[in-house]
């Protein structure tokens, strides 16, 4: 009994740490300092801020540094969260890093899209499949959709979850990343449904 509470603390405690590093306001850092405090990508652009809005309203010499700082939050909850909850941890802690950038309470729960930071925890939880994961996004992205974006969601997504269950039940290897179990397919099912739902609300905004 004591083993089991000490293991929901640690997983706790992981997806804390993921949320609050998932939260930090990248792209609102980014905006201050090219603006001096006068500019927020809330109510410029595309009104999202990440790091696509950024290169679009204050150009790519800040927009690619927030793309990567937001990949990186991924990446870094989910190390924190292996090495405060082990393999499971690694996983909480990735899909609340996605969690606490689509919805930060230091800025009302109005943060951007999640997908940077999901390309990190792709990255820190599932490099066996990462590459192939990167490529079915380049090939979906390049084809004519009527909403690209969510395309790419749907189709990295659906692929994200459909190689995890594979790598669990086949015991696959998973090259730095934590021993495939049940968390694999089930974190990356909760973040593909978080950042879809973010781009299909977005879209659904857009004016027709």
């Amino acid at each position: 009994m004591r083993a089991k509470i000490a293991r929901m603390k640690r997983t706790i405690a992981a997806a804390a740490a993921g949320y609050l590093l998932g939260s930090i306001p990248s792209a609102d850092v980014a905006a201050r300092l090219a603006s001096g405090g006068q500019l927020d990508l809330r109510a410029s652009g595309s009104g999202n801020p990440g790091g696509a809005n950024a290169a679009d309203v204050l150009g790519k010499k800040w927009g690619y540094p927030v793309m990567a700082a937001d990949i990186g939050k991924g990446v870094l909850a989910s190390f924190v969260g292996r090495a405060v909850g082990g393999p499971n941890g690694a996983h909480v802690a990735g899909t609340a890093s996605v969690v606490g950038h689509c919805f930060p309470v230091w800025s009302g729960f109005r943060g951007g899209k999640g997908f940077a930071s999901a390309v990190g925890q792709n990255l820190a939880t599932f490099p066996a499949f990462f590459p192939v994961e990167a490529g079915i996004v380049a090939v979906t992205a390049a084809l004519p959709w009527k909403s690209r974006s969510v395309a790419v969601v749907r189709a990295g997504g659906s692929a994200w979850v459909g190689a995890g269950l594979y790598w669990w039940l086949a015991r696959r290897p998973n090259g730095w990343g934590p021993k495939p179990t049940v968390a694999l397919p089930l974190a990356a099912a909760a973040t593909t449904a978080v950042v879809w739902q973010r781009f299909a609300k977005a879209n659904a905004n857009k004016p027709a």
